[in-house]
């Protein structure tokens, strides 16, 4: 690997991997400014609310990965034509989706509600969290097509501007509103909102900017004509059915630790914090990768792709593994931080070895998402997912007798199968569409 290449890949990645460290920070403030409110609904109010919307748009992350991955093919082909019109259609996808959202607010709202079940108090105040927060869908999703559309330019920093700039923002408002007007859970709801917007005009700021340092013109007719969406309904159809997928064996670890009783349940959400730990890093990394591997695809540089990709691994691999060694020398000290209850301590001690083992296990699965994500070889990302969810879930069962050992297997086995399922994929591909003597793309 050049220097060149290990150099830009770390351009990319560090504006990724600190705005991936804002989204906590935020969740940390809004917890501190309603959790010193007088009833400890407003904080559990908020707590079901995030969560909900939490879900709700992680399923929607697929407008910011397919606009990553075909505007990044499109600058590899020098089609500044086409990068406009990418965005164009994103954004008007986003749009019509984040509408879409406002106007079937009630019913979702009511049964994402349902299923967190909360007590009657919190769940009437985060009703009315919810229907504030609803409004600012479009934008939430206008947001991620522009982060997708700058990242599929290799331009990282735009992403941590704008993060920055909306978890500053919504700090500022969540200050003022209820510390200082003395608003409660409705006040954390109409700061996110505002926050939303201020980044999306920000955002279209830097969009005007780029666009005028762009050739080519938007061609209204690819914008008005459904059939030209083909393509990006195509991509973002197989990404919603991967996130889904994702999801789901996220949820279903949550609903089995609970089922165990309430200790296990929180020493199980201690240690997924250790797995966010981790992820922060693998996922700028993956990022990354997606851009220069994107851009590599469009221009049918094999030789590029190849070197993006050892690129990415190499540091990839490094991040798992100081990952692995940090929890194993301070896994317990950091529990201790995270809870100063001695049965969940005790408890998440005792599993403290499978978030240990972790990282080294799930890195192919975050690599190689960023690497097909560039490639837009989306499908093979869904069957990962769900070929994972066949090992996952009957080994869950077959090994319910080891309680929430059990359970970590199959997590991990979950993953373990996700990345062996890339890596055939992967290898196969790099001899046939992806070789040095293929001159054609996907």
């Amino acid at each position: 690997m050049s220097h060149s290449s290990r150099t830009r890949i770390w351009q990319l990645a560090w504006p990724i991997i600190l705005s991936n460290i804002t989204v906590p920070l935020l969740g940390l403030v809004d917890t501190a400014v309603v959790g010193h409110l007088p009833d400890s609904r407003y904080l559990a109010a908020v707590t079901l609310g995030a969560t909900l919307f939490s879900f709700l748009y992680w399923g929607f992350g697929f407008l910011r990965m397919g606009t990553t991955g075909l505007t990044s093919q499109a600058v590899g082909r020098e089609s500044d034509g086409e990068v406009k019109n990418l965005l164009g259609q994103a954004l008007l996808m986003a749009l019509g989706i984040g509408l879409g959202l406002i106007l079937l607010a009630s019913p979702l709202i009511e049964l994402g509600l349902r299923l967190l079940d909360g007590s009657p108090a919190a769940t009437a105040l985060a009703r009315e969290y919810a229907h504030i927060r609803l409004l600012s869908a479009p934008a939430v999703l206008a947001n991620y097509a522009i982060l997708g559309w700058f990242l599929g330019q290799q331009n990282s920093r735009i992403t941590l501007f704008i993060l920055v700039l909306t978890n500053s923002v919504n700090i500022v408002l969540d200050l003022w509103f209820v510390v200082g007007l003395g608003m409660t859970s409705d006040g954390v709801a109409w700061a996110t909102v505002i926050a939303d917007y201020t980044a999306l005009l920000a955002g279209g700021l830097l969009v005007l900017r780029q666009l005028g340092r762009l050739s080519g013109h938007f061609l209204r007719e690819r914008l008005a004509n459904i059939k030209a969406y083909g393509e990006l309904f195509q991509v973002n159809a197989q990404l919603f059915l991967r996130t889904l997928g994702l999801l789901f064996a996220m949820a279903f670890f949550t609903a089995q630790g609970a089922d165990q009783g309430d200790t296990v349940l929180a020493a199980n959400a201690v240690l997924l914090q250790f797995i966010m730990l981790t992820s922060y890093a693998l996922d700028g990394f993956a990022q990354a990768a997606e851009a220069l591997v994107g851009h590599a695809v469009g221009r049918r540089d094999w030789e590029r792709f190849a070197e993006s990709v050892r690129g990415a691994a190499r540091f990839s691999l490094l991040a798992a593994g100081i990952a692995t060694l940090a929890f194993a020398v301070f896994g317990n000290g950091v529990i201790a931080l995270l809870t100063d209850l001695p049965p969940v301590r005790d408890t998440a001690a005792t599993y403290l070895p499978w978030v240990i083992a972790l990282p080294l296990i799930a890195v192919w699965s975050y690599l190689l998402d960023g690497v097909f994500i560039g490639a837009t070889a989306i499908r093979e990302m869904r069957n990962s997912i769900f070929v994972g969810l066949g090992v996952y879930l009957p080994l869950w069962w077959l090994t319910q007798p080891l309680g929430n050992h059990g359970l970590w297997l199959s997590f991990s086995a979950f993953f373990l199968t996700r990345s062996a399922i890339l890596i055939v994929y992967y290898r196969h591909y790099r001899k046939t569409r992806w070789a040095f003597n293929v001159d054609q793309g996907r």
